[in-house]
């Protein structure tokens, strides 16, 4: 079954970027659809209204949408030739002009589901300190709504194949290696690392005593150990299945010696990873990758973000 990726794309260099990555990574796979959408400016209901009762309204608000309309034609049919130079064949790019309904991230995500996307894709305008606190932006919106489609947020011009998915054996890290098996298993460029930071007995929520105990740090290191070595095994066996060789996967352990989402963008970034990978929750669905994920989202530049539902 073909795979269907949702570009919501403006007249931005942040699109262009966008683009540019979604056709590096997924342009060489026959099975891939890319649909480009654009949203045109919602109609004021004031002059709906008006519209309505007044012929002279209502021949001004013909006007407005059918150029805001041919804007969208013209936007879209610069991004698909821009994808079709990149190498991505006409029939496998669509093209999508809607008025805007609800604002532009629900309108994207409502789209997504009834269409059955496999990913939204999305670029990130550079974000204010205020911003990255409060998580204003579209990218940020969809990051944070999209609860059934993965969505890929690209921050800047990306090129490197690298990918480094966060793991921690929950479901959510099933999930996400999942996605990176189905969206990846025909670009034989990329170079996969699984990328585990072993937990503190503070990251567990289930113990409210003795989090200092020594013998409870053990257990727990311990504990986390084998189950890490399990997904390892799982995980490297489910990329086989979907073909991607073993020579193109490694897995990487390492200690907590700051907050765990601090960690994941140092290693993304002294490993040069163009593209990392994170679950929204994870083994403890109250704090440790609903934390992870938000901190990553809001602070991770230069690279492409996947978070998975």
């Amino acid at each position: 079954m073909g795979k269907k990726i949702l570009m919501a794309v403006d007249n931005s260099i942040h699109s262009k970027q966008s683009l540019h990555y979604a056709t590096k990574m997924l342009g060489g796979s026959g099975d891939v659809t890319f649909t480009l959408f654009h949203g045109t400016p919602m109609i004021s209901q004031y002059l709906l209204a008006e519209a309505r009762a007044n012929p002279k309204a209502n021949a001004s608000l013909k006007k407005v949408i059918k150029k805001n309309i041919a804007e969208a034609q013209g936007l879209l049919e610069k991004q698909k030739k821009r994808m079709m130079r990149r190498g991505v064949p006409d029939e496998r790019i669509e093209m999508v002009a809607q008025q805007r309904m609800i604002g532009r991230s629900r309108d994207i995500l409502e789209y997504a589901r009834q269409g059955v996307y496999d990913a939204i894709v999305v670029g990130r305008r550079g974000l204010s300190r205020i911003q990255k606190t409060f998580m204003g932006s579209t990218s940020a919106d969809l990051l944070e709504s999209a609860d059934v489609i993965p969505v890929w947020m690209v921050d800047g011009n990306v090129t490197s194949q690298r990918i480094l998915v966060a793991v921690d054996g929950s479901e959510s890290s099933y999930r996400a290696l999942d996605h990176v098996g189905a969206m990846l298993s025909e670009n034989t460029e990329i170079k996969i690392s699984l990328f585990h930071v072993s937990p503190d007995a503070k990251d567990i929520d289930a113990i409210s005593f003795g989090k200092d105990d020594p013998d409870i740090q053990d257990i727990v290191t311990k504990a986390s150990a084998r189950m890490i070595e399990k997904f390892f095994a799982d995980a490297t066996q489910k990329l086989k299945d979907a073909g991607i060789v073993a020579d193109r996967v490694e897995t990487i352990t390492t200690k907590r010696k700051a907050k765990i989402g601090k960690v994941i963008l140092s290693e993304a970034k002294k490993g040069n990873f163009g593209t990392v990978v994170v679950g929204r929750r994870g083994a403890d669905r109250a704090h440790y990758f609903g934390s992870v994920s938000r901190y990553v989202t809001q602070r991770i530049t230069d690279r492409a973000l996947w978070l998975v539902p």
